[in-house]
Parts: C-alpha cells; structure tokens; sequence
C-alpha cells in the first residue's frame, strides 16, 4: 500500500496533508514570532453570584458532573485572554503538527519494528500490522498540548487516541464569553466534532458513541456530544464497546435502547484499553478491516504513544514542527534522567499527568518506585528534557497554564485550557476559559485587581 493510499484507507486524506505541511523556514519564522513575550493574561474575576449561575449551568446544561476534585473546584472564576495575531499563530503549529503526525503515521503504521519501539501492548502491534486494510475515519481529532516557557512556545505531548476535555472547551467557554464582552471564544471543538460526524455519517444517520462505563468524565463528554449530535437530526446511542457486534466489518450495536447497524462510531475509548478486551468482542475492527468509520480510528494511537520521537529519525516524513515545539526525548536507557534534574521520564501511554515522573516533584518514596519501574520495563517509558514553565499571575496567586489546542480534520477549532500551581498539569488541574481578543484592543496587566471585565 503506497503512502497516499495509506491516508485515504484511514480517513486523513480530507486534512490536505500535503498542502499543510510547511517548510523548515516557515516553521521557524512562526516558532520566531510566538517566543517575544507571555501571549496569556488573566482576566477579572467572575462575581460570586454570577458564577454560581454559570457553575449550575454547566452541571445541567454541559454535563460537567464532576466540577471539583475533592475539595477543588475545577473551574476557574476568571478566563484568560490571548489576542488574536497570537492565536492564529499557535493554531497555525497546531494545524502543521496535524498533518506532520498523519504523514508519520501512514509511515510507521506498516512496519513492525516502528511500532514495536514505541512500546505499544502486543496486541495493538499486532492489530494495527494486520493484512486487512485499514479502518477508515470518520474524523481525526487531536489535542496539543501547549506550555509557555522561557525559549516560547513547548509541546508536551498530542493526544491523538482519545483527546478528553471537551465540555470545558466549548461550553464553559461559551458560557464565560456572555460575562467578558469583546472577547470570543478560540472556537467551539464540540461543534466542529459534531459538524464532522454528521458529514459522515448523514443528517439521519445512526452514530454509536463508546466510552468505559466506569468513567464519569468520558461519559460526560459522551452525553454532550450526544446531544449535539441531536439537535442536527443524527440518532445518537451511548454504549461501551463489548455491546457492539461486527459482520462484515459493519459495525452493530446490540443494547436494550437499539439494534442494529451504525453509519459511524466515536470511539472514546482508549486503544490500550481495546486491546485487554476478549478477541471475541472484535476490536481489532477499529485498526483494520472494519467497514464502518470510527473516530479517531486505531492508528491514533501511534502518535499517541510518548515514545513516538524515538521512530523519527527512520522516516522520510520531514517533522519539522514536531522537531521545533518538542523537547528532545531519549530512550530512559540513554539519558541521564537519574542524576539529572534536568530531565524527566514519563511512560509511553500516560494519560492526564499520570505515570510522569519529575525528581523534584517527587518524595524519596515516588522517585525510587518510579526508578525501578523504568529500570524493570525501559522500553515502555521515554526520557525527556524539562523545559522551564513561566507561570502567570492570576487571582488566585501564580499558575503554569497548559494551552491544548484541538485539530479537527487537520484544522484548529479551540483550546483546552488547564492550570495548576505546579509546573506539574495532571488531573486535579483547574479548567479555564481562554477568550481571544482583538489586536487593537489594549489589554492592562492588572485590570482584574480592579474587577474590570473585558
């Protein structure tokens, strides 16, 4: 199977891959421009009242179930602000890194031996190496995952299976855009999602959104989408994936609530997770010869994989903007990850912080558990260069903000935005709005202090 075959059997020939990705000159010029100065500021504090209404909303109208982690409210009372010229130019790296990643992977995704280094479970080596051709897509979503630094703009990480955070993107931003005039959203992912499904699968078609049973958070995003999907005319049908039924490669839901056959499958269910399922279930049909477009379909979980750095220099695919925003990562076996806090080490399917490892984020207990985990499994972990995150100033104190910028289909549409008040974004990080602003209007460094609304 030749490369642009390859693109079109999994659904990524519609991203214009060739036409996005850039040359060396031009991502450097964009790198250039995004290193001046902090693009974020935070904006005034919402009044108590008003964000209480907000907060209600998003339980009953956005299926946030969970807006605090233990005692923590998980959603900031104030937006951050980013002006549009600064927004263009990030979402413009998002969208070369997009195609930069689809080109890797109709690349990788038939050798073996690349998939094997990136230290994927057997299983989902041997689904996505199969004869049968590849699943086609239904929609490529990604997230990147942005830190500003002191050299700019860094990439942590592309969450390129099963991107979460959707709710917050959309509509927590929506509803935080109503109290800050002048501002609009970067753009509504869930939108766009919903737009991209229904192209697929038609305005009456039949959509099976999977997503683990057990996970509130997963489930939500599910019913939002769900919703979405509604209101353009789709049925939408929530399952997990042990209730679908594959003939043929078209996939069949079988539930109490429907029966029968599916235009298209959102899978938020991660490809780790697919692979501890029975063969019998059939969920090597989400990586090759199923019928049915799935989104993200199975290759998602190339770039996915942490170790995927560690395949680039193999490829013809010249990944320059993945080589520009990535700090340079290493086999854990060929770093000084141990004596030097300079680096650190994550596992290649860590998920929302977890499984990554900074020595002095850490006490003596979590360092050496994580030091014996690597030296046990090397090659499911990769070492990587810290970079130094510049923290903001907010109402609540200093925080590091993580910018995850969405691509649908290639193209930008919004931005997860979390913050913590370590250099450290995991699970208990708070979501925030970020709100684009004109150019031309000035922004003060201090207007929240004085609850000013922008």
């Amino acid at each position: 199977m030749t490369k642009s075959e390859t693109l079109e059997a999994s659904g990524t020939a519609n991203m214009n891959c060739e036409n996005l990705l850039c040359s060396e000159q031009e991502v450097v010029a964009q790198s250039s421009s995004l290193s001046c100065q902090c693009p974020l500021r935070a904006g005034a504090l919402l009044e108590g009242s008003l964000y209480s209404m907000l907060r209600r909303r998003m339980v009953l109208e956005g299926c946030k179930w969970d807006p605090q982690v233990g005692d923590v409210n998980t959603l900031a009372r104030f937006p951050l602000f980013m002006r549009d010229t600064e927004w263009r130019e990030v979402a413009s790296a998002s969208e070369q890194l997009a195609a930069e990643t689809v080109a890797a992977e109709s690349e990788i995704v038939g050798q073996p031996r690349l998939l094997r280094k990136l230290g994927l479970p057997r299983a989902l080596c041997h689904a996505l190496t199969g004869n049968a051709a590849l699943t086609p897509a239904a929609v490529r979503v990604m997230r990147f995952d942005f830190h500003w630094t002191t050299d700019g703009w860094q990439l942590s990480e592309v969450n390129s299976d099963v991107p979460g955070g959707f709710t917050e993107a959309s509509y927590f931003t929506r509803l935080m855009t109503e109290h800050y005039p002048g501002a609009r959203p970067a753009g509504d992912p869930v939108a766009e999602w919903a737009e991209a499904l229904t192209q697929t699968a038609g305005e009456d078609g039949v959509v099976g959104l999977l997503a683990a049973t057990g996970y509130m958070e997963d489930q939500q995003i599910m019913a939002f989408l769900a919703a979405r999907l509604r209101e353009r005319g789709l049925r939408a049908h929530l399952a997990n994936p042990t209730q679908l039924i594959w003939r043929d490669g078209w996939a069949h839901l079988d539930a109490a609530w429907f029966c029968g056959r599916l235009d298209a499958v959102v899978r938020f269910y991660q490809g780790e997770w697919l692979a501890r399922l029975p063969r019998r279930f059939g969920w090597q049909n989400f990586f090759r010869a199923g019928q049915t477009p799935v989104g993200n379909p199975g290759v998602g979980v190339i770039a996915e994989s942490k170790r995927f750095p560690l395949v680039w220099d193999e490829l013809t695919t010249r990944l320059i903007a993945w080589r520009r925003f990535l700090p340079e990562s290493r086999d854990p076996r060929d770093a000084p990850w141990r004596t030097d806090d300079g680096w650190l080490v994550k596992s290649a399917m860590s998920n929302t912080g977890d499984d990554v490892c900074i020595r002095p984020l850490l006490n003596e207990h979590e360092w050496r558990r994580a030091c014996w985990e690597v030296r046990l499994s090397p090659g499911r972990w990769v070492a990587q260069r810290r970079f130094e995150s510049v923290p903001i100033e907010t109402p609540d104190g200093w925080r590091h903000a993580c910018i995850g910028v969405y691509t649908i289909n290639g193209r930008a549409a919004g931005v997860y935005t979390r913050l913590a008040p370590r250099p450290w974004i995991d699970f208990a990080a708070v979501d925030a709005a970020l709100l684009v602003t004109e150019a031309s209007k000035p922004m003060q460094r201090d207007e929240y202090f004085h609850g000013s609304k922008h």
